[in-house]
């Protein structure tokens, strides 16, 4: 919905479609998932730790309309913002430390995006619920569960709540004792779940990012699976 470090927007599609008509997303950020395709006509349950981040949904669920959305002011280069809504936009992994940011070109084309997609989608989210607080504070319920946390090898960067205080090995036997459809994502250094390679992706200086993924069928609680017959991953590229 909005511009925001880490979001799954672009690779969406790669990961396996909903079996449940609920779609869980306890590590919220800008709930992609949720977002992509006719995924946010089902029953949405979002949450998200981070204030500033929780209180940009509460806006959008509870208030915003697509004619105050477009009525917001432009940003322009060199001028400042300590707006959270525009800082987020600046694509970077420091966003969280600012207080005040000066607009960039960046953070300039981001924000322009960013108004548009949010007034045609902002009717999407009407019907969605959000929990502001930890993600084991998630309803206990059978649904799809999206958990996209702060990845392992970040040591914290790039969010407010980030890895360095997450304790991974209490999050796997927290998932996995979920109800229903499980997916779960990872970098490279994701090693508390048996996750596997789903996508190599072009990153900054000619580095290459690994999205590692763990995918349980809700069909197949009982025994494990990594991918159901409907979803292939796409092979990492050496």
């Amino acid at each position: 919905m909005f511009y925001y470090y880490g979001r799954k927007k672009q690779v969406a599609k790669r990961y396996p479609r909903p079996d449940y008509d609920t779609i869980i997303e306890p590590f919220a950020g800008a709930a992609s998932y949720a977002m992509h395709d006719s995924n946010w006509r089902k029953t949405v349950i979002i949450v998200e730790k981070d204030n500033k981040v929780a209180g940009i949904w509460r806006w959008l669920i509870e208030s915003a309309t697509a004619a105050e959305i477009l009525k917001m002011p432009d940003l322009k280069v060199g001028e400042k913002s300590s707006e959270f809504i525009h800082i987020v936009h600046a694509a970077t992994k420091m966003a969280f430390k600012y207080k005040t940011i000066k607009v960039t070109p960046v953070m300039e084309r981001n924000w322009e995006i960013s108004k548009r997609v949010m007034a045609a989608n902002i009717h999407k989210v009407k019907h969605w619920k959000l929990i502001e607080g930890n993600y084991s504070e998630a309803p206990d319920v059978e649904a799809t569960w999206f958990i996209d946390p702060p990845y392992k090898a970040q040591a914290g960067e790039g969010y407010a709540h980030g890895s360095g205080a997450m304790d991974y090995h209490a999050l796997a036997s927290w998932a996995l004792n979920r109800k229903g459809q499980l997916i779960c994502c990872e970098g490279s250094e994701g090693d508390y779940l048996p996750f596997r390679p789903l996508l190599d992706l072009a990153g900054v200086a000619g580095k290459r990012n690994k999205e590692l993924i763990y995918h349980r069928s809700g069909s197949k609680q009982s025994e494990p699976c990594l991918f159901d017959h409907e979803f292939t991953p796409q092979r990492w590229v050496s």
